[in-house]
């Protein structure tokens, strides 16, 4: 049970103060929504990084081979596009099939948009109404199942040209492009089940005073 705080108001017409009564820290905030936003709000961002990977930023990547960075949309050096061809200098890099597969990349950048979006519902569940919170749970599963797959795409389709660059002799490594989407996978998994239990949470109005 929290303190009661009061305060002194003093009125222009008046001889003295006038005790008001603030609001309990209970009260400031739906408590319920809170686990859930942090949560997604980390998710957000291990997704924003893994969007602007190389070519945007080389420092982020899914595989490493002869000082080339491949990314979301593309490789060092290569324009920024959606869906893009290994270049030609890399042995055996010529499949349509991990061509295609590079399509479904962009599902990371829209996984960030929604886990962003989940963080503006967790805002308003927070900081007011229950319905934030049933609408915050909703996106983050949304998030979740699109990060689910295009994890799931990404490590195969790196983990088969991988393996194709190291059986030419090509050293080839994993970049931490993956390992930032499977923090995003792991928050927005944590995040839903808060976010689906803040849902039972204390919402409270915050009284005037």
């Amino acid at each position: 049970m929290g303190t009661k705080i009061t305060a002194l108001s003093l009125h222009p017409h008046s001889t003295g103060y006038t005790p008001v009564r603030l609001p309990t820290p209970s009260q400031w905030t739906a408590s319920g929504a809170i686990p859930g936003l942090f949560f997604c709000a980390v998710a957000t961002v291990l997704l924003i990084l893994v969007s602007i990977s190389a070519p945007t930023w080389n420092a982020i990547s899914f595989l490493n081979a002869n000082g080339i960075s491949f990314g979301v949309f593309g490789y060092t050096g290569s324009q920024v596009h959606v869906g893009y061809y290994f270049p030609t200098s890399l042995p055996d890099s010529s499949s349509s099939t991990l061509h295609d597969l590079t399509y479904a990349l962009i599902l990371y950048p829209i996984a960030a948009g929604l886990a962003g979006i989940s963080v503006l519902f967790g805002l308003c569940g927070a900081g007011y109404h229950r319905s934030g919170t049933v609408f915050m749970s909703l996106t983050a599963a949304l998030a979740l199942l699109c990060t689910l797959i295009v994890w799931i795409i990404s490590t195969s389709l790196f983990g088969v040209e991988r393996e194709r660059l190291q059986d030419n002799g090509v050293s080839a490594s994993w970049g931490n492009a993956t390992w930032l989407g499977l923090g995003a996978l792991i928050s927005l998994l944590v995040g839903f089940c808060t976010a689906a239990c803040g849902v039972f949470g204390s919402y409270r109005r915050t009284r005037r005073f």
